[in-house]
């Protein structure tokens, strides 16, 4: 704890935490703070086919808000996360909760298309107030207790990406797109609020000017090939997981389904049950070592979307009953994956963790970008069985890099 400073980190009660870990009201201030943060990147997926025809917007365009949104996201993992190193985390968060609100503020209100998008980019780079929270949970969590805090802090996060669109499409059905916006900024306020009061100051451990501590992402790139591994495999299956979420709404909306935005968020309960069986892959990583449960989930990945191909021959029920057990399949495979590659990253040097995160998290997200705006182009032009073999590529890509031998990928 001594990287902690100001009232909050006062020694006394810390008799409790020894032995029990954080307070339960602070752990669950950071997991909900991660997982509503990083669930502002998602809001839009399940509404993208009433939220088009609302404002005038074509498909393709409407496709341009995940995939700005995501990008925003990598860009301020990239530029802003690693200042966490160097200024007062919870500062941090603070400004970025309040920018993160205005932000979805503006999304609520938005009277075009060309607003929307601007709002949609401001929302990614804020939403990375999730990537400052995690880290300052491993730091105030006693060492002791350190996985498991992290662990429920990032069950928050997963919990956050794939519940928003259940919430989502639900409350736009219900109540329009514009409710949904504006009841995302009031929950971050909330949890602003929150944090202004519940969490405390920290020193920070690096006094890095800023062009310095941006050129050592650089250095660790270079110098780390299960870095680069871990990087470029995420994002390979970040496209597929992006491209079928992107265009999921927009498929189901037209024929032969015809669903509101309410059934596409539903679609996040299947994704949901994928993130709560991920800690059974953190064990077996801990076991069987990582490398393993990378490339069984590639596999996984891979067998998920693969079987979606089969949709074409099916009614549409069975259609339907397909898409949930596939996105059970390829979203408890991404999320397993991104478990054993955090592990493998976080030991490369425990120095530099928020460093070698921010590189892991810019590989995830701009795959994320480029499956939104890859799935949007295959939907409008050839279809949802193209989206589906782009997902599969995708996923083969990265399989094929967790295969390439250690000495090969590490030069």
């Amino acid at each position: 704890m001594s990287s902690i400073q100001g009232a909050h980190a006062k020694p006394a009660p810390q008799a409790a935490d020894a032995t029990r870990g954080l307070p339960l009201p602070l752990i669950l201030l950071l997991a909900s703070g991660a997982g509503l943060a990083v669930a502002a990147l998602y809001y839009a997926q399940p509404m993208l086919g009433v939220l088009g025809a609302d404002i005038g917007a074509s498909d393709r365009a409407v496709g341009f808000v995940p995939t700005l949104t995501q990008l925003g996201y990598a860009l301020g993992i990239l530029l802003l996360a690693p200042l966490g190193d160097r200024y007062d985390r919870r500062r941090i968060i603070l400004i970025k909760a309040a920018v993160l609100c205005a932000a979805l503020l503006l999304g609520g209100a938005a009277p075009s298309i060309g607003v929307l998008l601007a709002a949609s980019l401001a929302i990614g780079v804020a939403a990375t107030m999730a990537q400052d929270i995690v880290p300052a949970a491993a730091t105030l969590a006693p060492e002791a207790h350190r996985g498991k805090v992290v662990g429920t802090v990032m069950t928050g996060l997963l919990l956050g990406i794939l519940l928003s669109r259940v919430v989502s499409g639900f409350v736009a059905e219900h109540f329009g797109w514009r409710t949904m916006f504006v009841a995302a900024a009031a929950s971050i306020a909330l949890i602003g609020a929150a944090a202004w009061r519940g969490l405390p100051r920290f020193r920070p451990t690096t006094q890095l000017a800023y062009g310095a501590l941006m050129g050592s992402l650089g250095k660790l790139w270079k110098r780390h090939g299960a870095l680069r591994r871990a990087a470029i495999a995420q994002g390979l299956l970040s496209i597929g997981f992006s491209a079928f979420w992107s265009t999921l709404a927009v498929m189901l909306h037209g024929a032969p389904f015809h669903l509101g935005s309410a059934a596409a968020g539903a679609f996040g309960l299947a994704g949901a049950a994928g993130a709560l069986a991920a800690p059974i892959a953190g064990r077996l990583a801990d076991r069987r070592g990582p490398e393993l449960v990378t490339r069984l989930g590639a596999v996984l990945v891979v067998a998920s979307f693969a079987l979606m191909a089969l949709a074409p021959w099916m009614q549409p029920h069975a259609q339907l009953a397909l898409l949930v057990v596939a996105a059970i399949g390829f979203d408890l495979g991404i999320q397993a994956t991104l478990i054993a590659h955090q592990t493998i990253v976080y030991s490369i040097d425990p120095g530099a963790r928020s460093r070698l995160n921010a590189i892991l998290f810019v590989g995830m997200f701009i795959g994320m970008a480029i499956g939104s705006a890859l799935g949007a182009l295959m939907l409008a032009q050839w279809g949802w069985m193209a989206v589906i073999a782009l997902a599969t590529a995708s996923a083969i890509a990265a399989l094929v890099v967790r295969l390439w031998p250690v000495s090969r990928a590490a030069g």
